[in-house]
Formats: C-alpha cells, structure tokens, sequence
C-alpha cells in the first residue's frame, strides 16, 4: 500500500514538477496578496492573455524560444497599461478590460494564421509535469528576486495600497513602487504560464491570498494563510492529478477554489 502512494517519486518528472510547485505557489501566495488588496484582479490576468500576443511576436520575428518575446511585450505592456491608467478618466478595470481583450485577440489573429495555433494550444491549460531543471533555476531567481523585492518595498506597497496621497507626503516614489511592481508580476505570470497556463494562471495568484484574507485577523496571518494554502493546493493538486490522470493546472485551481469556498463560509460564521 505504502509503494503505492510513493510510486510517483520514481518518476523524475514527477520530482521536478514537485519542486517547481514548492517553488511557484509560495511565489503566488506572496504576490497575491498585494494584488488582491490593491484590487489588482484583472491587471494580472490581462497579463496572462498578453502571453499570446508576446509569443505571436516571437513567432513573427522566427524566435526558436519565445519567452523572451514575452517577458519584453508582457513588461511594455503592463508599464502602458499603467501611464494610462493614470491619466484615463475611463474606469480602470474598463480599460485593462480594453487591453486584454485586445491583446488576446491580436495574438489569436497571428497564430491561427495558416491554422498553426493548435501547437500553442498547451498554453492555455499548462503543463507542470514538462518543467526541465534549467527553468526551475530560472524561478529560483525570481524567487530570490522577489524576496528581496518584498522585503524592501513591502511597506511602501502597502502605505501606497491605503493612500496614494499620503503616500507621496511620506517622500514614497509612489511611480516608480507601482512601474517594480507590474514589471515583477509580468515576470513571474510569463515565467510560470508555460506550466500553469493562461486561463489558470490567474486564478492561483487570486485565490490562495483570497482565502487568506477570509480567515485573517492581521497582515501576519494574512500572508500566512495565503502562502500554506498556495502550497497545500500545489501539492495536493499536483498529487491528484498525477492518480486520477487528470491536467494538473485545473486540479490545483480546484482545490484551491474549495479551499476559498471553505474559508467565506468559516470567516462569516465567526464575522
């Protein structure tokens, strides 16, 4: 029975998704709960769907690796969404409607040229159990990045999330925290999409800190919380999806969604 259980271990696909999932969902549980607070939704997952225009550019210009064409469009494309909002008088969650649906469409068009799309259709759901050693010590990077990211702007993410005004008296670079900010979200979300994929991708930033936030009575628990369940739904998700041969992505987005539901129910019986 035990052999069972631990069969999968023999499989170094297997080892490497494993640690490629311990490696995004606390990254995912970190970031999302800014981006929930600073109700920052949709931003990322316009994100996700710029993926496709990032890699149709790629293709374009006869890229072999078209991640780099979309870690570049994915930064433009979030430091543009930004100066727009800025100066928009539109309803921001509009305009980043705007943009994705556009930029999605844009990278549709491209490469469903001549019917091509179909060997990008993998993106769309993910494929964790494909994840190589090399592009598990590219997310160690961000990792690090990130942590030294969030150890040094932490507190002006937040004053800046509570009062843009205050911030700014405080001597806050309120611009330049926001432009670091996106330009790291495009990073991680262009740097994962390829295993978690573009319809999911958002959905594990979200939910995990989502459920935090329903169970937290401060900041420390929080990102507690967020972290633990990011993790707990990779793993378990991964573990599932590995015995009942069902898409990894999806069965760790479910979980994670039980897990959400659970915690609104526990959180407003005790509210």
């Amino acid at each position: 029975m035990q052999a069972v259980f631990t069969e999968w271990l023999e499989y170094d696909f297997m080892k490497n998704a494993l640690l490629a999932v311990l490696i995004i969902t606390p990254l995912f549980g970190i970031l999302g709960t800014m981006i929930v607070n600073k109700k920052m939704a949709f931003f990322s997952d316009s994100l996700g769907h710029s993926a496709l225009t990032g890699i149709a550019i790629g293709a374009v210009l006869g890229m072999k690796d078209t991640t780099l064409s979309m870690i570049l469009f994915a930064i433009v494309f979030a430091l543009l969404l930004n100066k727009i909002a800025e100066k928009s008088t539109a309803s921001t969650d509009t305009l980043i409607s705007v943009f994705s649906s556009a930029s999605m469409a844009l990278g549709l068009a491209i490469l469903s040229k001549g019917g091509n799309f179909s060997k990008y259709s993998s993106l769309l759901v993910g494929d964790i159990l494909s994840i190589t050693r090399r592009e598990i010590l590219y997310l160690v990077a961000i990792f690090a990045v990130t942590l030294v990211f969030w150890v040094l702007a932490f507190n002006k993410l937040c004053a800046e999330s509570v009062n843009v005004t205050l911030a700014k008296s405080k001597g806050i670079p309120v611009k330049v925290i926001e432009n670091l900010f996106s330009i790291l979200i495009a990073l991680i979300v262009m740097l994962s999409i390829k295993w978690i994929g573009i319809l999911l991708i958002n959905a594990l930033l979200i939910l995990p800190a989502a459920s935090g936030r329903n169970i937290s009575q401060n900041m420390r628990e929080y990102h507690f919380f967020s972290v633990v369940f990011s993790i707990f739904s990779g793993v378990l998700g991964l573990l599932v999806s590995y015995y009942t041969n069902v898409a990894t992505g999806p069965m760790i987005v479910l979980i994670a969604s039980v897990i959400y539901f659970s915690t609104y129910a526990y959180g407003r019986r005790f509210a």
